[in-house]
């Protein structure tokens, strides 16, 4: 089947589209690093050979290939290779401690791990990245092993910022849903610069619809905001993932408006809170759509926020994808009224089937309606405008309860980020022996000597009597997750020990 038929039919797999596109245009470029790059011919037989080093190495149909790698070429190719052998991806955060990556390769059961670097303690075979060729067989007969779309498809480790990470299983249905939901994206002459890590789901909802579509994905290696720049200048990007700790490093950039990025036609955002200030600097100086997407690795429920359409729904995250679903439910379950903030619950055609070797957190993680039908728990708590633009009020972990009353961080820190000597900024709540909870800030300050308890002075004149701050600390970066989300437990930790 050609290309174009695989993408109309109800179901394809990504393995069966690349053999496609080398089989079409085999002299088009598919992926690209900082030192490499492989056409799709190239790629295809590439994915063959290592194929065949798995099966041979005892790698079996549904089985997991744990990878610890910084993003390149080779990484992908590996990627793309287990799918051919009907394995299961696993890939994992190099910069997680060694016990960590250990604990995640062995719960993966992964009979090997490939690595680009040496990693302690792994209780399995390593196969460093660069020593990838003499591992594989010379030559490969063509292979694909056929999956269905509820065979697993990769296993997605969650970062760990709420505990010990979880391995989330997506199905080849859920991926093909990313893939076939992009028809009218561009992604079929798309350069997509990918610049978030493949271990994380943010990333891979953009750089496998580039593939399966027959675009072109841009890897680059560790993210910097200069480096970012001239590498999307150089290849004349169309397309990119980026998290928003990202836009704004890059936005901030002195020489971003000496940059030529009009080859830009989309830029997209999703993994942690987007301030609707930045995005409407993005809008105004990035050339191209941008598109804020919400949703989870887990699946459920996704919204859309086209930026540059709605410049006035900026502070939400958009509007439901279309055939999705979500609810709002309080902490009994029970559907709230319209306006009233509740907990996120989604369901679609891209839900993950559980996650691995974990079944009583997979039941933790599912709420079901009246009749009977499976949504996914968001643990993120909002509210719909009478528009149906969802607007997060924060997570349900993070909510504080202070004398009774539900104390949202979300709005505290859009109060404090006001303040012109504010760079960055986040809320928690502490322990109080006479409120139960208060809310306490941690911020980055644009100047050395700006006055903290001015700051909280300022911000309690405009915030309510329930929400005003009891303490404020300075702090040279707040700590966050290799997709950008602030590690609030890591700071509540910190300020138990201060």
């Amino acid at each position: 089947m050609t290309a174009a038929d695989l993408l109309a039919a109800p179901f394809a797999t990504l393995s069966h589209l690349i053999r496609a596109h080398a089989t079409e245009r085999g002299d088009k470029v598919a992926l690209i690093d900082e030192g490499a790059q492989l056409t799709y011919a190239e790629l295809d037989r590439t994915m063959d050979r290592i194929a065949a080093g798995l099966v041979r190495d005892g790698v079996v149909p549904g089985g997991a290939v744990a990878m610890v790698a910084a993003n390149s070429a080779t990484l992908a190719a590996v990627f793309l290779g287990a799918l051919r052998a009907g394995a299961v991806p696993a890939p994992i955060a190099p910069s997680a401690t060694p016990g960590s990556v250990a604990a995640m390769v062995a719960d993966s059961g992964s009979p090997l791990a490939f690595v680009d670097d040496a990693v302690e303690g792994l209780p399995v075979t390593a196969i460093r990245l660069d020593a990838l060729t003499t591992w594989m067989p010379e030559t490969a007969p063509a292979s694909d092993v056929p999956r269905a779309p509820g065979d697993p498809f990769n296993i997605i480790y969650s970062s760990g910022t709420t505990g010990t990470p979880k391995g989330i299983v997506q199905s080849h249905g859920m991926r093909w849903q990313h893939i076939h939901r992009n028809a009218a994206a561009g992604f079929g002459d798309a350069v997509t610069l990918v610049a978030t890590p493949l271990y994380s789901n943010t990333t891979l909802v953009s750089f496998l619809p580039t593939l399966g579509w027959g675009g072109t994905a841009v890897l680059m290696g560790r993210f910097d905001a200069r480096r970012y720049l001239d590498l999307a200048e150089r290849t004349r990007a169309t397309h990119t993932m980026l998290v928003p700790v990202q836009y704004a490093r890059i936005m901030a950039d002195p020489a971003f408006d000496r940059f030529d990025l009009s080859s830009f036609r989309l830029k997209t955002c999703t993994s942690a809170p987007f301030a609707a200030a930045l995005k409407a600097d993005v809008v105004a100086r990035w050339p191209g759509l941008l598109v804020e997407y919400y949703g989870m690795t887990e699946g459920g429920a996704s919204f859309a926020l086209n930026c540059t359409a709605h410049p006035d729904k900026l502070a939400t995250v958009g509007q439901l994808l279309p055939g999705h679903e979500a609810r709002l439910i309080d902490a009994e379950g029970r559907e709230v009224a319209t306006g009233e903030v509740g907990e996120v619950v989604g369901r679609s055609g891209a839900m993950m089937t559980g996650y691995h070797n974990r079944p009583g957190a997979s039941r933790d993680a599912e709420w079901n309606d009246g009749q009977g039908r499976r949504f996914i728990r968001h643990g993120d708590l909002g509210r719909f405008d009478p528009d149906g633009f969802l607007a997060l009020v924060g997570r349900a972990k993070d909510l504080i309860i202070s004398g009774g009353f539900n104390i949202y961080p979300s709005d505290l820190e859009a109060v404090l980020a006001a303040h012109p000597d504010v760079a960055d900024c986040a809320v928690v709540g502490m322990p109080s022996e006479t409120w139960g909870e208060s809310p306490v800030a941690v911020y980055v300050s644009r100047r050395a000597d700006a006055d903290p308890l001015a700051i909280m002075a300022w911000a309690n004149e405009r915030l309510g009597k329930t929400q005003r701050l009891v303490g404020i600390h300075a702090i040279a970066e707040l700590p966050h997750s290799a997709i950008g989300k602030v590690l609030k437990r890591e700071l509540r930790e910190r300020l138990e020990r201060a």
